[in-house]
């Protein structure tokens, strides 16, 4: 019996590895018959990727910003090098970088880079391997006049974006070669020295832009030399086009927004209220996309890293600032619609607010002012007293439940969370919570007075230009808002709904009326004050509020929001020009410039001289720093 169960272990141990051998065998076997019918294959045939045209760029007025033209890439299939080289008769690699005008040193070290796994991970020694890109037609004639002597070597007709404009160059973005992380995500669709959007609508609409490659497969002979197509054709793909899109953008205004924002820092966003369109997107300073294209992108790349003013940065998007007094008109209606207010209410100013030795400074002005005139003369006190008698009102309980009506309100005017833009790297900026403040003073120790900055827009309290410029789009609709976008219409697609569809804030609309009055009064006069007269315009009614953003790395933050006109808006708008000091200095005149442009298609006259002024000035540091040394 035991001899049995011996006998019969060792049979089982046996079976098993010859089972296993067996299975190596087969692995191998048909490996081995993998690699070589890969081979055969690719020996009698060759398969030519055929580039889609991505889809053209316009402006709003149907002007062309962005087309394409012919350049070509040098595909290499290794194996035809390394065979010639086994037998004694290696390729000239010197008269081919000559004609390529390239160091041999260089070619050499693109070679080994193209044949390292861990670099190209899709690297195969018997398919054509992207070697040089973005060859002009020129370099390209010259190279088809010699390409014979080197086998392996083929040129592939591709597109590089061109650019009808120097402007808007982060609304509409860039391209550049896939990276190791999209072709390990999406390698069915892209692959090694393809190209893809990275920022702006490039990337957002990148689906829709890149079309389809097609294919075109041909016979080779035993030599390599080709024959014809393989079934006349009938086998080879068509490439499908991307689709064209039309950008909300007005160019014309773009342009002139850049113009008035050299040398200085900051960003202008203008949306159409009724839509929800982004007429105008500047960050400042800005650059060239047309340096980000061809041999020199990467020198060009490198130098735009380096800058100080970070010209890469979208700050319409991602830069986040303290609203400074521009808030003011959130909380304002806040206050009338949890009825701590209403238009009549009038607070005392002392030059501040003052508690015992607390005290927020204020400029002088008439006192008491109402809701109004608060708004028009920009008074500190106003807020600061009407905040605390909001958090304090006994009806809510306790001010953590204050606090959180608050936060409600605010955030469904637009700020502290994404809104959702079709753009990438949208920033959500913040609105504290009573965790925040928990954190901060210690769990239920914090009180109104603790919290009183963020009632004129400091503190905690952080926006993006995208987020004011919406809010003041809220204010011209007196209430509802319509996601911000910057497509205004795809070729044969419909738009999303969620860039038509209207949002409505938890403010009652009567509300609004006293905070409009008193933003006509700021720039127009009447009532007790105008703060910002210089951006007034004499057939239009602009309403305004500007702010100061404490800054406590340099000079304040000028911040304006305006829009136009008063009744019927066409544009509502937000700028932040950094280090620049009162909002109503150059912030407040660089919106009234771009609203009379653009509502009455020029400058008047009377206003040439502001907007020399405006596009002269020089508010960059590190420039005026730097002209000193040199002088």
């Amino acid at each position: 019996m035991r001899d049995n169960f011996k006998y019969r272990s060792l049979y089982i141990k046996i079976f098993t590895v010859v089972a296993a051998l067996v299975l190596i065998g087969q692995l191998a076997n048909l490996q081995i018959i993998k690699d070589y019918g890969a081979q055969a294959d690719d020996n009698a045939f060759l398969r030519k990727t055929v580039y889609a045209m991505r889809g053209l760029i316009y402006d709003r007025n149907d002007k062309l910003l962005v087309f394409n033209q012919p350049i070509y890439d040098l595909d290499i299939i290794v194996k035809k090098w390394d065979d010639l080289e086994k037998q004694g008769t290696p390729i000239d690699t010197t008269e081919l970088c000559a004609v390529l005008d390239i160091e041999k040193e260089s070619f050499v070290e693109k070679l080994n880079t193209l044949k390292d796994r861990s670099k190209n991970p899709n690297y195969s020694s018997l398919i054509p391997q992207k070697f040089i890109t973005q060859l002009t037609p020129e370099d390209a004639a010259v190279l088809q006049e010699v390409i014979w002597k080197f086998p392996g070597i083929s040129l592939v007709s591709r597109t590089m974006r061109q650019y009808t404009t120097p402007y808007a160059a982060h609304a509409i973005g860039s391209i550049g070669e896939v990276s190791k992380a999209v072709l390990k995500k999406r390698g069915d669709e892209y692959k090694q020295g393809n190209y893809i959007g990275v920022s702006g609508v490039e990337k957002q609409y990148e689906d829709i832009l890149k079309g389809k490659n097609g294919l075109e497969i041909f016979l080779r002979d035993v030599n390599g030399r080709i024959q014809g197509r393989y079934k006349d054709g009938k086998e080879d793909i068509a490439p499908v086009g991307g689709k064209a899109l039309t950008l909300s953008i007005d160019i014309d205004l773009q342009a002139y927004g850049e113009m008035l924002m050299q040398n200085k820092v900051g960003s202008i966003v203008a949306i159409e209220p009724a839509t929800g369109e982004i007429l105008a997107l500047v960050s400042s300073p800005s650059y060239d996309l047309s340096g980000l294209i061809g041999k020199q992108r990467g020198e060009n790349y490198a130098k735009l890293l380096k800058d100080p003013y970070k010209p890469l940065l979208d700050r319409p998007m991602m830069a986040y600032y303290p609203p400074g007094s521009t808030f003011k008109t959130a909380n304002a209606l806040i206050f009338e619609h949890q009825k701590i207010i209403d238009a009549d209410t009038r607070f005392s100013c002392h030059m501040g607010y003052v508690v015992g030795s607390f005290r927020v400074g204020c400029h002088a002005h008439s006192s008491p002012l109402d809701l109004a005139n608060s708004i028009s003369n920009s008074c500190n006190a106003y807020y600061c007293a009407a905040l605390r008698k909001m958090l304090d009102d006994p009806k809510y309980g306790n001010i953590k439940n204050a606090f959180n009506e608050w936060k409600r309100d605010i955030v469904s005017l637009g700020f502290g969370y994404k809104l959702g833009v079709d753009f990438p790297n949208e920033n959500r900026g913040f609105i504290p919570n009573t965790d925040t403040y928990d954190r901060i003073h210690g769990k239920d120790r914090w009180r109104s007075l603790n919290v009183v900055s963020i009632s004129i827009g400091q503190g905690e309290i952080l926006s993006t230009p995208i987020q004011l410029a919406n809010f003041c789009a809220i204010i011209a609709n007196r209430g509802y808002w319509i996601r911000p976008h910057v497509l205004k219409k795809i070729e044969g697609m419909p738009l999303d709904t969620a860039y038509t569809n209207r949002r409505y804030s938890t403010i009652e609309p009567q509300y609004f009326e006293p905070i409009i009055k008193g933003m006509e009064w700021a720039v127009n006069g009447g009532g007790s004050g105008s703060i910002a007269r210089i951006a007034k315009l004499d057939s239009i009614i602009i309403c305004g509020k500007t702010g100061t953003a404490e800054n406590p790395h340099g000079e304040n933050h000028s911040i304006f929001i305006a829009f136009a006109p008063k009744d019927n808006p066409k544009i509502a708008m937000a700028i932040v020009v950094e280090n620049s000091g009162y909002g109503a200095t150059w912030a407040a005149p660089i919106v009234s410039l771009m609203i009379e442009k653009y509502l009455t298609g020029k400058i008047s006259e009377k206003r040439q001289w502001l907007e020399d002024r405006m596009r002269k000035a020089n508010l960059m540091p590190y420039i005026r720093e730097n002209a000193k040394i040199e002088q």
